[in-house]
């Protein structure tokens, strides 16, 4: 079977501890994340409950829309188009914005 790479990205204490659990466990990491890939192949679920923190407002993803959408209209632009909307990033994010 063909091996590939999966790189994951964590706080440095969460893989500290991940890995000491791992540890415990008789496992790696790598063994602990291909259990986990199985499982969800497996059942076509996350093999765990997964739900917003009581500390997590939810509606924090609306305040952030409405603080953006308040910001666009304070500086002029909350009429732009999507096409308009894009430009401006592909500009920002290539180093090209004026």
């Amino acid at each position: 079977m063909a091996q590939a790479t999966f790189s994951v990205r964590m706080d440095e204490g969460l893989k500290r501890e991940f890995d000491n659990l791992c540890t415990d466990f008789g496992m790696n990491a790598t063994t602990a994340f291909n259990v986990f890939a199985r499982a969800v192949v497996r059942e076509r679920r996350i093999p765990f409950s997964i739900q917003a923190s009581d500390e997590v407002p939810l509606n924090k993803g609306m305040n952030a829309f409405w603080a953006l959408r308040a910001e666009a209209k304070k500086n002029g632009v909350q009429d732009m188009t999507l096409d308009e909307i894009n430009e401006e990033i592909r500009k920002t994010r290539y180093g090209e914005a004026e």
